[in-house]
């Protein structure tokens, strides 16, 4: 509800045909514009910010960091954070979070970490396995959208 909540103005503010929608900023880092990926790391469009899925490898590297799916689950969360605070926002005011697993086995180790990092005011999330694997044979991959120029997210 809240993401909707968060939504609905920026869909009323998008105007009809022809006109131009909201401004829209594109944040793509040197290492990502480096390792010649083909996206960018978030895209702001109003007050909304949308991070892209990220994997548990060291900024500028496509290298993950030793040590399973906890430790890998720690580091798609620093490097999330860090793109939140690149773009004046931070974990403490995500509305939605998506988490694709290799495997669903690992989900229970996967989320005691991702509690320390959001404490009671937890964002609403998605979880999913993926058959299929992962970039980089990762384990997990995590993206968000984030609240960006507003008030903090209310906690309980």
């Amino acid at each position: 509800m809240r993401t909707l909540a968060l939504l609905l103005p920026v869909l009323l503010a998008c105007p009809g045909p022809g006109a131009d929608g909201p401004a829209l900023h594109f944040d793509r880092s040197p290492e990502t514009a480096a390792a010649e990926l083909p996206f960018s790391d978030a895209v702001r469009v109003g007050e909304l910010l949308f991070v892209s899925g990220q994997l548990g490898v060291r900024p500028g590297t496509t290298e993950l960091v030793p040590g399973g799916i906890e430790a890998e689950t720690r580091q798609c969360l620093e490097n999330i954070r860090a793109i939140l605070e690149r773009n004046g926002s931070g974990l403490e005011r995500v509305v939605k979070c998506t988490a694709f697993l290799a495997d669903m086995d690992e989900w229970a180790r996967m989320n005691a970490v991702y509690r320390t990092y959001f404490g009671a005011a937890l964002p609403a999330r998605s979880a999913l396995g993926v058959g299929g694997g992962l970039a980089f044979d990762a384990r997990i991959e995590l993206e968000c959208i984030a609240a960006v120029g507003m008030g903090k997210r209310p906690t309980r």
